[in-house]
């Protein structure tokens, strides 16, 4: 089987008057995309996972992951 990777972007809107959204913007930008990254991560794959189970189950010519 070969494989396609995809590209899916996703932007975090943040509120620069809340205090969660200031501290956010405040942290150097590495460190701030580690941390949006580990949140999606954290709450959107639990949630995914059974969704592509669900397409993948008479999956006859491709196979759809999430690369971690």
């Amino acid at each position: 089987m070969k494989t396609i990777k995809h590209t899916l972007k996703l932007e975090t809107v943040l509120d620069e008057k809340s205090v969660v959204g200031s501290q956010l913007l405040a942290m150097p930008v590495p460190k701030r995309n580690a941390i949006l990254n580990e949140m999606v991560k954290d709450l959107l794959l639990p949630r995914l996972q059974p969704v592509l189970d669900e397409l993948n189950e008479n999956g006859s010519y491709a196979i759809l992951k999430v690369r971690q």
